[in-house]
């Protein structure tokens, strides 16, 4: 899934990206690492993956950022 980076804070690796209809989603420490990024600018395009919802609630946390290339 593709979304914009929106948030990002270097000393914790974490923040929040905007899916494509606005809708702002945190990711976490865990998730910033598991793209292999460094840094992340606000307004960079960015390929998401997220984990299974609960009771099929629909897509939960965000499991992996990285940035998305064409």
């Amino acid at each position: 899934m593709q979304a914009t980076a929106y948030t990002y804070d270097p000393q914790t690796r974490s923040g929040s990206v905007l899916l494509d209809d606005g809708t702002p989603v945190p990711f976490g420490t865990a998730a910033f690492d598991a793209g292999g990024l460094r840094l992340l600018r606000p307004g960079q395009r960015v390929r998401i993956e997220r984990a299974e919802g609960q009771r099929g609630e629909g897509p939960g946390a965000i499991t992996l950022v990285t940035l998305q290339t064409f």
